[in-house]
């Protein structure tokens, strides 16, 4: 994944200066001794210029973390530490940070060995809501050596969200398709995460497009295809014209991501894009989601800014799904009952054209859009990348601006199962505890559209994180609850 942001961490260590500082300097260096002994080097950067004691510290230690490229910051208490000091270093500080304290190590040392970082933790998030910053504090901050190095290997994933937020364009094609209203949404949130946005006119993507006939890349484009598909390549007339226009999105990307490190794309693929173009995009949106640049479908703007958040936390492919269809009974007897600890209302199928990427794909065959081959000749609908979901654990999430201008946000984990689709498209058998519960009481009660984007793997932990600290309030931070935790809008007398 090259179009996401590679953490080097900065650790700095302070202390209050009534209490000795050699009970930072060597926790400190107890804390990057466990560190790398578990999780290597690279992501980790020991500030040795000084102990922060006062605000002259603080600006020496944040002149030495920038000078060593860190573009996240741990502050870690050895013992009470510095309350005004520290905080200020997280506000100076252009980056992800994170807190975290030292526990004390021994009833044999609770006199000068007391550091007394559990109280001082205290001080220090009074400081940070006094000063208005935000930062990472873990479930439970305080601990040993060892306890602190996993704290700050579960920061990375929510730091490269954080960060790559800060550096990203999102790159549109086209208004939202007639009757697809249900990816409107305000941009004025992506400037407030810090995101820009350059929106575009199909008109101008379809120029481009023509200005690459015969561009002297396309035959080797088409072979990386062909090797990609081997025995699905079903459509093999129209993938010259699909790496024609994967090069052109390429090319556009390198032409206009300006200042920003990183893009994602939100594109526009029907009415007219079929009978214009001549074909369909979503197995070129399949292969720029694999190299790491997610497309969305649909000109969903949050779409691909959920998709991207979900790369940088998983460091792996993600895909965006219509939540699309009930599974049926008969099938849920036949393949889910028994052998999975799922109810019935508990499944659905997740089904987009064809643009999941082929390395999550139990098996796949590149093919014609069905639906829309419903009104157009096949031959303009082809480029769908079809097949089932590979089986295995996922994590459904979207980050959302409704339409009065707020971030909400939900996630739930849970699994694709094994259970053929016997369907068309991209699409698989999903299962989330409760899922009936929570598509009732919060996809429909609170307006989430239809679009999804799927991680593969469970990242709830690390999403929860990332979209607490870009601000979403908690109360619109949503996930499937349990049946013994209702939801406000539930009629308890069901």
């Amino acid at each position: 994944m090259n179009n996401i942001p590679k953490i080097k961490l900065g650790l700095v260590a302070v202390s209050r200066d009534c209490f000795p500082e050699s009970l930072s300097v060597n926790r400190r260096k107890a804390l990057v001794d466990a560190y790398t002994k578990k999780y290597g080097k690279d992501d980790i950067y020991e500030c040795p210029i000084c102990i922060v004691e006062s605000e002259i510290h603080m600006v020496q230690a944040l002149e030495d973390i920038k000078k060593a490229g860190c573009n996240a910051l741990c502050v870690y208490l050895g013992n009470f530490g510095p309350e005004i000091s520290e905080t200020l270093l997280a506000k100076h500080f252009d980056g992800p940070k994170m807190f975290c304290a030292a526990a004390e190590e021994s009833q044999k040392d609770l006199q000068d060995g007391r550091g007394d970082a559990y109280c001082g933790m205290l001080n220090a998030s009074y400081n940070l809501k006094l000063r208005s910053i935000g930062a990472y504090i873990p479930e439970y901050p305080v601990g040993d050596a060892e306890d602190c190095a996993d704290m700050i290997h579960d920061f990375l994933p929510v730091a490269r969200a954080v960060k790559g937020l800060s550096e990203l364009k999102i790159i549109s094609f086209g208004p939202r398709p007639l009757n697809f209203l249900a990816c409107n949404a305000p941009i004025q949130q992506l400037y407030n995460l810090g995101v820009e946005i350059e929106e575009n006119s199909e008109l101008d993507l379809f120029e481009a497009f023509n200005k690459h006939a015969g561009d002297s890349r396309i035959p080797a484009k088409v072979k990386e295809m062909e090797a990609e598909l081997g025995a699905g390549n079903k459509k093999p007339e129209v993938l010259e014209k699909l790496a024609q226009y994967e090069l052109t999105l390429l090319d556009w990307v390198e032409a206009h991501r300006g200042y920003r490190k990183y893009v994602a794309i939100a594109g526009k693929c029907w009415p007219a894009f079929q009978t214009q173009f001549g074909f369909v995009p979503c197995y070129v949106n399949s292969r720029l989601t694999g190299q790491g640049i997610p497309v969305s479908c649909e000109v969903d703007i949050y779409g691909c800014l959920s998709e991207f958040i979900g790369t940088c936390v998983s460091e792996d492919v993600v895909t965006l799904l219509d939540i699309n269809n009930s599974v049926p009974k008969d099938m849920y007897k036949e393949s889910i009952e028994g052998k999975y600890d799922y109810k019935f209302t508990d499944t659905f199928m997740g089904f987009h054209c064809g643009n999941t990427c082929s390395s999550k794909l139990a098996f796949c065959e590149m093919k014609y859009q069905k639906i829309m081959a419903r009104n157009l000749p096949i031959e303009v609908t082809n480029g769908t990348l079809e097949g089932d979901i590979a089986p295995g654990d996922i994590t459904f999430y979207r980050l959302q601006s409704t339409a009065d201008n707020k971030l909400r946000a939900y996630l739930a984990e849970g699994e694709v199962l094994d259970v053929r689709t016997q369907s068309f498209g991209g699409i698989g058998v999903f299962a989330i505890k409760e899922m009936g519960r929570f598509y009732r009481h919060v996809l429909i009660q609170k307006n989430f559209p239809h679009h999804g984007a799927v991680a593969f793997g469970h990242y709830g932990k690390a999403l929860f994180e990332v979209f607490k600290y870009i601000g979403v309030p908690l109360e619109d931070l949503n996930y499937n609850q349990p049946a013994s935790l209702p939801y406000p809008t539930e009629n308890p007398f069901k």
